[in-house]
């Protein structure tokens, strides 16, 4: 009988499979949002509704290049997103510590909404960690 874990460790979590496909929805769904902010800015009915709600919210002066400023910080932190997911995804596939790492810092981004605590604490488990190798 060949076996990957060790006889003392416990059986991981039969939810541990879907884990992966967690973090897979999470990259689909920022990059989803980063084709939509992407259309918005290339078109210039969308640049120009984003310079009004900029002009509309106090700034006076110097609206287009806080305009550029704006979508570049929007670009930047979906384009982590994606990243972060994807790689928690990857890692979690492939039962790698370093996705464990990723997944534990997406699920705390995601604990800002809520949404993620459920998540982070399915992580911290002792049985999630030790199926990564972590304890």
């Amino acid at each position: 009988m060949s076996t990957s874990r060790p006889p003392n460790q416990p059986a991981p979590s039969r939810y541990l499979k879907w884990l992966p496909y967690l973090f897979a929805a999470g990259a689909i769904f920022w990059l989803v949002q980063l084709t939509q902010w992407s259309a918005m800015v290339a078109a210039p009915v969308g640049r120009d509704q984003l310079q009004h709600a900029l002009i509309n919210a106090g700034l006076t002066r110097n609206a287009s290049s806080m305009l550029v400023l704006y979508v570049g910080i929007v670009f930047f932190f979906e384009i982590a997103a994606v990243v972060l997911h994807g790689t928690a995804y990857y890692g979690l596939k492939r039962l790698r510590i370093w996705g464990w790492i990723t997944a534990v810092i997406v699920a705390g981004a995601w604990s800002l909404l809520v949404v993620g605590i459920p998540v982070l604490v399915f992580l911290l488990r002792r049985q999630t960690r030790q199926a990564y190798g972590v304890s």
